[in-house]
């Protein structure tokens, strides 16, 4: 039997999971750093935090439909925790290889300098991170059947 996509699952389970992540980001100074990612979008933006706040969860709503359009169906399985999760490392490598390099660019820095966040630490922190955003979209996303 052939599933059908669900906008609406996508996007709850997206806003959701991208919560529960930032949650988790949130604890980050516990263990010596910072992990707010509105405020590093906002600062290399240049634009206020509610547009970074507004650029996460953009991100969020984008990362859930591509698991929901395109992930599930060239996997061909079906949306649990551990489909999720193995989801999840597809954005944090793009994290790390791409968008903090980048990141790290535009505010002055070298490719290098950004790569994988340019700390073990908060790259592994990152990692657990997306694999938390992977795990609950995958628990909450349900296709129309």
């Amino acid at each position: 039997m052939k599933t059908q996509f669900s906008i609406k699952s996508a996007l709850i389970s997206g806003v959701v999971a991208t919560v529960v992540m930032t949650a988790f980001t949130f604890m980050a100074p516990l263990m010596g750093f910072e992990m707010n990612i509105p405020k590093m979008l906002a600062a290399t933006m240049g634009a206020p935090i509610i547009v970074g706040w507004m650029a996460h969860f953009m991100v969020g709503e984008i990362l859930a439909l591509g698991y929901a359009i395109i992930f599930l169906s060239k996997t061909h399985k079906s949306s649990d925790l551990k489909t999720g999760a193995l989801f999840g490392l597809i954005p944090w490598i793009i994290a790390q290889v791409m968008v903090m390099p980048m990141m790290t660019i535009m505010s002055g820095g070298s490719y290098f300098d950004g790569f994988f966040s340019g700390s073990i630490m908060i790259s592994m922190a990152s990692l657990v991170g997306h694999l938390i955003y992977g795990a609950i979209l995958g628990l909450l996303y349900k296709s129309n059947s």
